[in-house]
């Protein structure tokens, strides 16, 4: 019983270590931990990686090594606080070194995720895609080296894993004097875009021209896209009935009238069918409809034939609401009903 109680304590003792202590532990210096994969390509398999490193290859445009630099680059959520809008960063944005620098990168990564620091537009004769690459899953370290060309250039540097440089990590490597500065460097250069934390209304036209409410009213009311102002009634007269509250509309009119005019066809077609031969005859001719209609050579034909089927149904309609009338009205005169 006593043994069980002293193990008992035993395990609560070591889970009762700070946390803070475990962080210490995790932290990984990977520069002695790579497997080299030769063309400056070195990894392990603990998330750490190095591409393009060049620790010797003279650029065509420089004679000589004229110094050597060592550079150290953080990356972690911490240094973001200072640039509102953005959600992890490096400590610092910009560095300058002198031409055919020969440049070694100690990347820290303080977060608990995977981290990137890249630098484009190296000559591509000697860098792969023009690109040196330091990669390391936090909190950890990575070095790697290269030599910066002899013109006067500024170098993109960022993170490239999805989204990290768009929520802020993003810097510059200055060559000499210097080119085009980067857009959109955090502390070193203005947004591109740049962010509005105005609660207030936007300006007029701020979101594109504004659209008029009748514009879709008739869609969401089922009523005609007219005006309001058109289509109020005169003072003193009375409301005009709504169209749509008919229960006769042409739509429906129309779908009966095609419904009358398709059944024989349809009864002489199906007749003796049983249910499932019915649908299969039906889905035969739909998808045979649907075949020409997406047949090039046939298109024009077959909607020339609509429109005119369609012609006759309407001049058919008319034709029949013609000869129904004088009926209507005889059976309303009968009925006490107004003709």
């Amino acid at each position: 019983m006593y043994r069980y109680i002293v193990w008992s304590f035993l395990v609560l003792a070591v889970l009762a270590q700070p946390a803070s202590a475990a962080k210490k532990d995790d932290f990984v210096d990977h520069d002695k931990k790579l497997m080299d994969h030769g063309g400056g390509h070195m990894m392990n398999f603990s998330g750490a990686m190095v591409m393009g490193q060049n620790v010797d290859t003279l650029p065509m445009s420089c004679k000589r090594i004229t110094g050597e630099v060592d550079i150290t680059v953080r990356a972690g959520r911490k240094y973001a606080k200072n640039f509102p809008g953005t959600v992890f960063t490096f400590d610092n944005h910009e560095w300058t070194v002198k031409p055919c620098s020969k440049v070694t990168f100690h990347f820290f990564n303080d977060d608990n995720i995977r981290h990137q620091f890249m630098i484009h537009g190296l000559p591509k004769y000697i860098y792969k895609g023009g690109m040196f690459h330091l990669e390391v899953t936090g909190p950890g370290k990575i070095s790697g080296t290269i030599i910066v060309p002899e013109n006067d250039q500024t170098y993109l540097a960022h993170c490239d894993i999805s989204q990290h440089m768009e929520k802020g990590m993003k810097a510059q490597l200055v060559v000499g004097n210097g080119g085009v500065s980067m857009p959109s460097i955090p502390g070193v250069t203005p947004y591109a875009i740049p962010d509005s934390y105005d609660l207030g209304e936007p300006e007029p036209g701020a979101l594109g021209p504004e659209v008029p409410d009748t514009l879709f009213s008739g869609f969401i009311n089922n009523t005609q896209l007219v005006p309001a102002a058109a289509s109020a009634p005169a003072s003193g007269s009375a409301p005009a009935a709504s169209a749509s509250s008919s229960l006769f509309t042409g739509m429906l009119l129309i779908g009966l009238a095609f419904g009358l005019l398709a059944s024989p066809a349809m009864v002489r077609r199906v007749g003796g069918l049983s249910g499932n031969e019915t649908y299969v005859s039906i889905s035969a001719t739909a998808g045979r409809l649907v075949r020409q209609m997406l047949n090039a050579e046939n298109r024009g034909r077959f909607f020339a034939g609509a429109v005119s089927y369609l012609a006759r149904i309407v001049a058919g309609l008319v034709n029949y609401a013609g000869r129904i009338k004088p009926f209507v009205s005889g059976l309303m005169t009968k009925s006490g009903g107004k003709p």
